[in-house]
C-alpha cells in the first residue's frame, strides 16, 4: 500500500480541525526550531477517548463504503512503525459510537500505513468524525478525533506521531 500524500488539507482534515497542535509540515520536514528533537509527538486530542472501548478486536472491517487510514511513525526521527495496533470506532449506519459492531483494531503495515473500511460515518453531536486511538503501553497513549470536512465525505485520515512510554 502506497503511504498517503501529505499535504496542509490532509493535515487539517486529516487531524481534525479542533487540534492546531498536529497542523505542521510532512514527517521528515523539520523546523529549526525543532531540528534538535526531531519530529515532535502526536498530543491526544480533546474529546478522543469518548466512548472508548480497551482492547478492540483486530478486524478485517467494520462495514462497507467508508475509509480511515493515516500512518504511525516514531517521533524524533520519524520512523515508520509497523505492527502497531491503532484502534478505530465511530457513530455509523450501524448504530452509535458505543455500538460494539463500530469498534475493532488494524494493525500498521510496515511502511507504518494503515486502513480500515466501515459503514459510513455519521455525525454524532452534530459533526461528523472518527475516534482512533494508540494504546499499546510501548508508547504513550495518543486519542484523536478527525472531523469530516462534509457528512457526505467517504474517508478520512489521522497520522499518529508517537513518543516512547
Amino acid at each position: 500500500m502506497k503511504a498517503p500524500a501529505y499535504n496542509r488539507r490532509s493535515f487539517l482534515f486529516g487531524a481534525g480541525l479542533c487540534s492546531a497542535s498536529l497542523i505542521r509540515p510532512p514527517l521528515g520536514l523539520v523546523s529549526a526550531a525543532n531540528a534538535a528533537t526531531g519530529v515532535a509527538p502526536t498530543a491526544s486530542m480533546r474529546g478522543g477517548s469518548n466512548n472508548y472501548s480497551p482492547n478492540a478486536p483486530l478486524v478485517d472491517n467494520l462495514g462497507k463504503g467508508f475509509w480511515v487510514s493515516g500512518t504511525v511513525r516514531k517521533a524524533g526521527g520519524g520512523e515508520p512503525l509497523s505492527n502497531v495496533r491503532i484502534q478505530i470506532w465511530a457513530a455509523t449506519e450501524r448504530g452509535g459510537e458505543r455500538e460494539p459492531s463500530n469498534h475493532g483494531s488494524v494493525l500498521t503495515a510496515a511502511d507504518g500505513t494503515f486502513r480500515l473500511e466501515m459503514s459510513q460515518i455519521l455525525p454524532n453531536f452534530g459533526q461528523p468524525h472518527a475516534h482512533l486511538a494508540y494504546d499499546d503501553g510501548a508508547f504513550k497513549t495518543v486519542f484523536l478525533r478527525p472531523v469530516m470536512g462534509s457528512r457526505s465525505d467517504t474517508s478520512v485520515q489521522a497520522h499518529f506521531v508517537l513518543a516512547s512510554a
